[in-house]
């Protein structure tokens, strides 16, 4: 499988980490959030490293839509019930001010940067797609309430939110990982107070980001039990009409569309690993019945991070940790939070008051419900007497026979058939023979 932005880009190359150096920053992860990050940290002169397990970007951005919104899966009506205006005004304000950053950071690189409407829809409940217009307008931005949709897409209501964007994420990755110093094939096996060891080298920083997707130190902050990974099948069809804004449907497993160039993105999710056959057939049935002179030009699959309450993780990895940070849970958003973790992290570290940042604090309170949930999902992982086993906490692995590759249920780790660790929180091979 291979992603539509993998097709057309001959990536730059960076060196692996071979002997121990300095820097005021780390950062632990070259995919977007990564980038960003030392993006906007070397712009305020800051001295940073990126160290990336594999190759920039070809991790979990390369499975992105690259839609560009501050039109999250989360309502902002449900935010206002959940947490109170303020929070739900917090976050919109940040991720509409990262929409824009994002727009100023591509502007003059050749990116295929769009201007385009985001468009959240609901088959059957129109009334709380109203109520979502209202929320927002109430909020200080001019979203506005529709019923019509392209492709025939059945739709009781929809909200749209003028003025978001989508590109193509490897373009303006490399040109930005052009500027900075990042090690490839450095993954970070052991993190001593401020120092990173990888195989052939170390890094020593007065502060260090984690933006591995999820994070790998289970003794600190509790993301193994505050975050669940979910897969998204997506599929790149030519001879499809071009939409004229992004769609995504507000519906656990809903689908989601958008237009790069001459091709039409569909996808689905989300779901748990070893399910993506299932969803594939949905977005066959789906072109079968509205575009049955679409064809297929690739497909793959995406992996993403949620949180238990649908806000992001950004701050502080743990309160004794006053120095290492985090950013993830970006709940298939990753565009527009990568650019929310850059800016929020990078004030974090210049010493700079944000007041968006409590809306994001990965120490704040979890709802127990999802918690206790997500907690016994992984314990019957735990539970199964099964072989092979992950490398992150013991969970018993499930082989996927679309991908071939060995997935952990419990915290999304996968490997290769040969037990070589593909996307964490395990950094160690795995026995799987």
């Amino acid at each position: 499988m291979e992603s539509i932005w993998t097709r057309d880009i001959k990536p730059a190359v960076f060196p692996k980490l071979m002997n121990n150096i300095r820097a005021d920053t780390l950062i632990v992860g070259g995919g977007m959030a990564g980038i960003l990050c030392a993006h906007e940290l070397a712009d305020a002169g800051v001295d940073c490293v990126v160290l990336e397990a594999d190759r920039v970007g070809r991790g979990i951005t390369s499975g992105t839509t690259a839609v560009i919104s501050a039109q999250h899966s989360v309502l902002y009506s449900d935010l206002i019930r959940r947490f109170g205006r303020e929070t739900a005004k917090g976050y919109l304000d940040v991720n509409l001010q990262a929409v824009k950053r994002l727009s100023q950071v591509a502007w003059g690189i050749d990116c295929d940067f769009e201007m385009r409407p985001s468009v959240l829809y609901a088959r059957t409940d129109g009334d709380k797609m109203r109520r979502e217009a209202a929320a927002v307008n109430d909020l200080g931005f001019n979203a506005h309430f529709t019923d019509r949709l392209p492709l025939g897409i059945p739709c009781a209501g929809a909200v749209v939110f003028p003025d978001m964007a989508q590109f193509h994420p490897f373009k303006l990755l490399d040109a930005l990982a052009a500027k900075l110093r990042i090690y490839e094939k450095s993954a970070v096996l052991k993190l001593e107070e401020y120092t990173a060891h990888t195989e052939s080298g170390s890094v020593t920083a007065k502060n260090i980001i984690i933006a591995s997707h999820f994070p790998f130190i289970d003794r600190r902050g509790l993301y193994f039990m505050k975050l669940r990974q979910k897969r998204e099948s997506v599929m790149a069809v030519e001879n499809a009409p071009e939409l004229s804004c992004t769609l995504s449907e507000d519906a656990e497993k809903g689908f989601f569309f958008r237009t790069y160039k001459d091709k039409l993105i569909v996808g689905c999710g989300c779901h748990d690993p070893g399910r993506e056959e299932e969803d594939y057939a949905r977005i066959r049935l789906f072109l079968k019945e509205r575009i049955p002179e679409a064809r297929e030009v690739c497909r793959w699959v995406n992996q993403d991070c949620f949180t238990l309450d649908g806000v992001p993780y950004i701050g502080r990895y743990a309160p004794a940790t006053p120095r290492l940070f985090v950013s993830t849970g970006f709940n298939a958003w990753g565009m527009s939070t990568s650019m929310t973790a850059a800016m929020l992290l990078r004030d974090a570290i210049l010493g700079r008051e944000n007041k968006y940042a409590a809306v994001f604090a990965p120490s704040r309170a979890m709802p127990a419900g999802p918690l206790l949930e997500n907690t016994a999902h992984s314990a019957v992982s735990l539970a199964t007497p099964t072989l092979p086993r992950c490398t992150h906490m013991g969970c018993a692995l499930k082989h996927n026979d679309t991908e071939h590759t060995w997935d952990c249920p419990c915290h999304g780790s996968r490997f290769a058939e040969d037990g070589t660790v593909i996307t964490g929180p395990a950094v160690k091979k795995a026995h799987v023979k």
